[in-house]
């Protein structure tokens, strides 16, 4: 059988936004309940699960979290506890020190500033140490439904650039260029179901495209030729 043309690059506004509809409506069908990976029971273990997931599995960080949990059950117990010693309770996170000076730092910041209950916008968010962009949108997204914006992490990194729904590096950047393409009620789900398509088949190295359902919409050049 002849090869499938492969996909054509939009040439107009319409032609782009059209794609952009096409990529939503498969995303959808692909992963209609695309969520965090990441195991929370609250906004605070939430906050505190994604700021130990920087450079870091999810596996590995929900493999930490339940005994961390349960030996510091609230913001306080973060807020009062020794740097040193949680480091090492979260060593297998990486970066350990600089993320064991952050949760405790972002528990006290809580408490003195927003009564123990972790904010509900994103500049009282991104006020919080070990919170930018990323984690606040994670969490303002999954624990409280406010699409403050788009989580880039290096799955929707990849896959933006792959997609070429952006041009740019840097993740604010790429934020903003998927923020004026993607409507806002899709904000959340999107970037859920990026980072679950780049986990599960457009990967870094080698991705899948034989078994891709963006196969259609997608002339990356890392495409196999």
């Amino acid at each position: 059988m002849p090869a499938q043309a492969r996909a054509q690059r939009p040439k107009t506004a319409a032609e782009r936004t059209a794609r952009v509809r096409k990529i939503l409506e498969i995303l959808d069908r692909a992963y209609p309940q695309a969520t965090c990976a990441l195991l929370h029971r609250n906004p605070w273990e939430l906050l505190v699960s994604t700021i130990l997931s920087a450079q870091c599995t999810d596996k590995r960080v929900n493999e930490v979290t339940p005994g961390l949990f349960r030996k510091y059950p609230t913001v306080t117990d973060f807020a009062h506890a020794n740097q040193a010693e949680l480091a090492q309770d979260i060593r297998s996170t990486g970066f350990f020190n600089n993320k064991s000076k952050a949760v405790i730092g972002a528990a006290r910041k809580i408490l003195a500033d927003f009564g123990g209950v972790v904010p509900r916008t994103m500049e009282e968010m991104l006020t919080i140490p070990g919170a930018a962009r990323k984690t606040a949108n994670v969490v303002l997204g999954t624990a409280y439904g406010i699409p403050g914006g788009i989580v880039v992490d290096t799955h929707v990194q990849r896959l933006a650039g792959r997609l070429d729904l952006s041009k740019h590096a840097d993740p604010v950047k790429i934020e903003q260029d998927l923020m004026k393409s993607v409507p806002e009620e899709k904000w959340i789900l999107f970037s859920h179901q990026l980072i679950h398509h780049g986990r599960a088949l457009c990967m870094a190295r080698k991705p899948d495209c034989a078994r891709c359902p963006l196969e259609t919409v997608c002339y990356s050049a890392d495409k196999p030729s």
